[in-house]
């Protein structure tokens, strides 16, 4: 039976030196987020921090699926088959599996009431202007009230006092069945998950179709049914072996004033007001590891989860195009805050690199409003590549074109909002670069443009030259 927590698989990072164990005391308000921002920034690793200020008997850990090689451990794969296995796991779906509460980690401490404290949480303080602490890595799990279909996906809560956080709901499915109960005037049962297997957390980001249960996805990418256990003031059910569930209610009416909160973008999103979240209960692990996900730029597990999601579906749409393309690699660029997307491919025909790069756009993400097309040649996920691919095979007047008066992520604060509407609705302009090669159908002129390496670079060893 596998092991479905997140404590595995911090576990698995530190054994393969993907991870800093930090023992010096540490701040969760204070210089936790600069920290870790700062370890996989410049080092490239994730952080657990075992010595709290003012939270004794919590660790925090961060930055644990950054990059496509935490990924892949997290999931036992190669880094090289990391996409077209997702694409080929959430195909299928596995049914989750309930457990008894004996055998559910998360229920070994259970708090109600007044003991059930928010502010006994090492949350982070994350950004500069933040105005408090905020959970960013909550997994909420909802069900619609007419049908009880389960829906998942991440929310960040300002936490605003010892049993009450704001609630952001973006136009997507929870709100969909947020609205349903607003029409009963009833509150919304919500449990938020938060430390879980990150192919958990790639669930929750995912965007399906209504009516699909996101936990059915996770148990795909996990070749193992999701084990869940029921909560203790709720009708909902939660992973078994998760760090902490928060459980309670959104009320059907009321708002309260939220952010700013620096966001995937690196930028701050506006002030605003959300939705109101009740606390009724706590339970969590012994000796609880709180995953503090953070969120900014160039480069964080918020922007990792979202852009591995795209390059998925992503992937998977691509296929058909034209009955198929030679696509090589998809990387939705984090470093951009999740709004360029780059294909890396093989044109077979003057035009494909377009073709495929107006398909990118088109996806059910709405979040990159650049696409940029490099040929076989160019490392996607290497932006002096790109930026060098860009520079030398992009002829301005006829490889960059402008799509005016598209939909765009919410989040792109230079975009205009969509008179009438809040900021969750923009308008503004998508852009695609055509930075290939000729197709291979124009041999000659293709070979004008091969890179000039030095000579001998395939065979030379630098190794057997260094001391």
């Amino acid at each position: 039976m596998r092991d479905q927590s997140l404590r595995a698989h911090v576990a698995n990072l530190e054994q393969q030196g993907e991870l800093i164990r930090i023992t010096k005391e540490a701040d969760p308000h204070e210089n936790i987020s600069a920290i870790g921002w700062k370890a996989y920034d410049r080092l490239g690793k994730s952080t657990l921090f075992t010595n709290l200020r003012g939270f004794p008997g919590w660790e925090v850990v961060n930055q644990v699926i950054t990059d496509r090689k935490k990924w892949s451990i997290a999931l036992g794969i190669s880094e090289e088959e990391f996409i077209p296995t997702l694409v080929e796991r959430i195909k299928r779906q596995i049914k989750p599996v309930e457990v008894g509460a004996e055998k559910a980690p998360v229920k070994e401490v259970i708090l109600k009431g007044k003991e059930a404290d928010l502010t006994k949480i090492p949350a982070l303080w994350h950004a500069e202007q933040d105005p408090s602490p905020y959970i960013a890595s909550g997994m909420a799990i909802i069900k619609d009230p007419e049908t009880g279909i389960r829906n998942m996906s991440i929310h960040r809560q300002q936490i605003q006092g010892p049993d009450q956080t704001g609630f952001l709901i973006c136009p997507r499915h929870a709100l969909r069945i947020y609205q349903k109960y607003q029409q009963r005037n009833e509150p919304m049962p919500v449990a938020m998950v938060i430390g879980a297997h990150p192919a958990i957390y790639y669930a929750s980001g995912f965007t399906s179709s209504y009516g699909l249960d996101e936990l059915e996805i996770a148990g795909s990418l996990l070749d193992d049914p999701v084990r869940l256990v029921k909560c203790e003031t709720i009708d909902i059910e939660v992973p078994a072996e998760a760090e902490m569930v928060i459980e309670g209610e959104v009320l059907p009416e009321g708002m309260v004033e939220e952010g700013p909160f620096g966001e995937a973008t690196g930028t701050y999103a506006m002030e605003g007001s959300t939705e109101i979240f009740k606390v009724k209960a706590i339970t969590h692990r012994k000796n609880p590891m709180f995953y503090a996900m953070q969120c900014g730029a160039p480069m964080t597990d918020t922007q990792s989860i979202t852009g591995t999601c795209i390059e998925t579906v992503v992937t998977d749409h691509l296929k058909n195009v034209e009955g198929g393309l030679d696509l090589l690699d998809v990387r939705c660029l984090g470093i951009s805050g999740l709004m360029a997307i780059v294909l890396k491919l093989r044109p077979r025909v003057e035009g494909q690199a377009k073709t495929a790069l107006m398909a990118a756009l088109s996806s059910p993400y709405l979040h990159p409003k650049i696409a940029i097309a490099v040929d076989d040649d160019i490392d996607a996920s290497d932006l002096r590549q790109i930026f060098w691919s860009m520079t030398t095979r992009v002829h301005g007047s006829r490889d960059i074109v402008k799509v005016p008066n598209t939909r765009i992520w919410s989040l792109d604060n230079v975009s205009d909002i969509v008179p009438g509407m809040s900021a969750m609705y923009r308008i503004g302009t998508k852009v695609i670069i055509d930075a290939t090669k000729p197709a291979v159908t124009q041999e000659t002129e293709r070979e004008r443009f091969t890179p000039a390496m030095p000579f001998g670079y395939d065979h030379v060893d630098l190794e057997a030259f260094l001391p």
